[in-house]
């Protein structure tokens, strides 16, 4: 994992409402775009904004399913970020 993703994910993470978006995909696996509005009280173009943040930073992936976006978390990238992280500790 490059430095610069290092510094992607870290800037993803580093938002409370992003946090929650990934909470929710950890309690649920599996999520469409449309329930988080519900589910975290944001409206569509917040909600629209922070899925794209974390899709572009690939801690998410997201799939079009007709006209919905279901989205779930690229645990292949959290675990390499997670992997990264431990490196730092004693």
């Amino acid at each position: 994992m490059s430095a610069a993703d290092i510094e992607r994910i870290a800037k993803a993470l580093a938002d409370p409402h992003r946090l929650r978006i990934l909470e929710a995909l950890r309690e649920q696996q599996s999520v469409v775009c449309g329930e988080l509005q519900d589910l975290l009280a944001l409206s569509q173009p917040t909600v629209s904004h922070h899925v794209k943040i974390l899709a572009q930073s690939g801690v998410i992936e997201t799939r079009k399913d007709g006209r919905t976006l279901r989205l779930t978390l690229n645990i292949v990238t959290l675990r390499a970020f997670s992997d990264h992280l431990q490196r730092w500790t004693f």
